[in-house]
């Protein structure tokens, strides 16, 4: 059974920063996009970042360009997702995803087939 597997969240202050990382396990997603989602309480899942299968594309909410940095690891099925300047309003479960069908840096959460169980990231103020 595939698994996708977050690491890294976990509770910060406003200003701080945290890294998750995601790896996928029961095959491999290097010819695949991958990204991340997030989900606040009481509101609705969104997109939060994107990379294409060679790391060379990605896409960001508005909400966290030039705070977020998605990467990947070469060849392997993992991903990064280095934020930096956290705000209480980031505060989510944060999900990885993997696609099956596109090695695009697509926003859109049709395209991704597989996601992890989550992680919670708490921004305090």
């Amino acid at each position: 059974q595939v698994r996708l597997v977050e690491s890294g969240g976990g509770q910060v202050q406003a200003g701080g920063s945290l890294r998750l990382s995601c790896a996928a396990s029961e095959r491999t997603f290097d010819s695949y996009a991958m990204g991340w989602f997030r989900q606040a309480p009481g509101k609705e899942r969104e997109f939060v970042s994107s990379i294409s299968w060679d790391g060379v594309n990605s896409n960001y909410a508005d909400s966290v360009k030039g705070r977020f940095a998605i990467s990947r690891d070469s060849g392997e099925s993992t991903v990064h997702l280095q934020m930096h300047n956290l705000k209480p309003e980031d505060t989510a479960v944060y999900y990885c995803v993997a696609s099956d069908i596109t090695g695009t840096a697509t926003t859109s959460r049709a395209w991704y087939k597989y996601w992890g169980q989550g992680t919670q990231v708490s921004v305090s103020s």
